[in-house]
């Protein structure tokens, strides 16, 4: 199906956000997921649908000091 990630077009199977970061090899526990500009809460990854037309930001949680 096609999405758009950080404003890119492009066409992923996952079903669910958690499977399309696992596509994405991006580790669930680090990024911060937006869909069609509402934040997904980490806890409901496994269960958030992803439908074709989403817009998806994602971003990785990076520490510093």
């Amino acid at each position: 199906m096609k999405v758009i990630i950080n404003g890119e077009p492009r066409e992923v199977s996952a079903r669910t956000v958690f499977a399309l970061l696992e596509e994405l090899g991006l580790p669930p526990g680090r990024i911060v997921v937006e869909q069609n500009a509402a934040i997904v809460r980490r806890d409901a990854y496994q269960d958030a649908p992803v439908r074709e037309g989403d817009i998806l930001e994602l971003v990785r949680i990076v520490g510093g000091g």
